[in-house]
């Protein structure tokens, strides 16, 4: 399929991670069409996220203590939001020994299928391909469905619901909002496709 070329659904300083820049599927699966799903992951000015510590090695973190949870998610094309979904709570981060339990426990949450791995979620319907973004902030979205969204308005904020080991944002760029039937399709932004470990800087 035709990919769609749309903006970065963010501000500020994020770190490019599961690209498919370098590699497809980006996320080692093709289920619930992820083939050319790609995360971002807020840092500070140093290109880092929370600082890690000890007790970081050997337990979970609250999700407030890094540096992106709660920024702005903005909307990365002009569409129409078709689905939106933001009751779920935002669960600690897991880095460290942690991250290998979390890491273990992946089969049960992908048996729950595509919320309990999206979290807390917009879609948005542009030119015929649906935009997901996913891991928000519980409470957070600013869309209702039926509603038209330039790109740059805000949706929602970065948190980190679902399947998500830190604060993020995963976007994804489906055939349809019917997960079940849906289809990867290939993202570019502004023309491009960053790499792992890419840093991208938006102005506020």
């Amino acid at each position: 399929m035709t990919g769609v070329d749309v903006g970065f659904p963010f501000t500020g300083r994020w770190l490019v991670q599961n690209s498919p820049a370098d590699r497809v599927p980006s996320h080692g699966t093709t289920r619930f069409a992820t083939s050319y799903a790609i995360d971002f992951v807020p840092v500070g000015a140093d290109g880092r996220t929370a600082p890690i510590t000890t007790a970081s090695l050997f337990r979970p973190e609250p999700a407030d203590r890094f540096p992106g949870f709660g920024r702005p998610i903005v909307a990365p094309a002009d569409g129409t939001v078709v689905a939106i979904h933001d009751p779920e709570a935002d669960h600690p981060a897991y880095r460290g020994l942690p991250s290998v339990w979390y890491a273990l426990t992946q089969a049960r949450r992908a048996s729950g299928g595509w919320l309990a791995l999206a979290g807390n979620h917009v879609l948005i319907e542009t030119s015929g391909i649906v935009l997901a973004l996913c891991h928000l902030q519980q409470g957070s979205v600013t869309v209702r469905p039926g509603g038209h969204v330039r790109r740059g308005d805000l949706l929602g904020r970065c948190g980190n619901s679902g399947n998500s080991t830190e604060p993020h944002v995963h976007l994804q760029a489906i055939s349809t909002a019917d997960i079940a039937r849906a289809t990867a399709v290939p993202l570019t932004f502004d023309g491009r496709l960053p790499r792992n470990g890419d840093i991208v800087v938006m102005p506020n």
